[in-house]
């Protein structure tokens, strides 16, 4: 079992761009990305690694809230996965398609503010329709 996920250069520079202009740290920024990747319908590509990518641990990025994570993302595959197709390889490709919404959206919006109200407004629009 993988404890450990390195993101893209990329995917690194982008939570630098956001935690400067947010204040968030990057475990938050990528628990935020994973909200908004699950919420596309179709599921992400896999991504690789770079030397330049960020590393973290499983623990930094999810918390404990793992088990959680591993539900969202497992019903979103629409099948079970096992814990090696979860993370790190599933996870990152979600982290990377979310980060990427996620900085898509600060920059359409502007300001962190303006992020946040996003962000809320998803939150109440997907609990309604739960």
């Amino acid at each position: 079992m993988n404890f450990r996920l390195k993101t893209t250069g990329e995917v690194a520079e982008i939570l630098k761009e956001l935690q400067s202009t947010t204040n968030l740290r990057p475990n938050l920024l990528s628990r935020i990305a994973i909200s908004l990747s699950v919420l596309e319908e179709s599921i992400p590509n896999y991504v690789e690694s770079d030397l330049n990518g960020l590393d973290f641990n499983r623990a930094t990025l999810t918390g404990d809230q793992d088990y959680f994570y591993k539900a969202i993302i497992t019903q979103h595959f629409g099948k079970p996965l096992t814990e090696e197709e979860y993370f790190p390889d599933l996870f990152n490709a979600h982290l990377t398609r979310g980060i990427e919404i996620l900085s898509n959206e600060y920059k359409y919006l502007g300001n962190y503010e303006k992020l946040l109200n996003y962000l809320v407004n998803i939150s109440i629009t997907q609990l309604g329709e739960v």
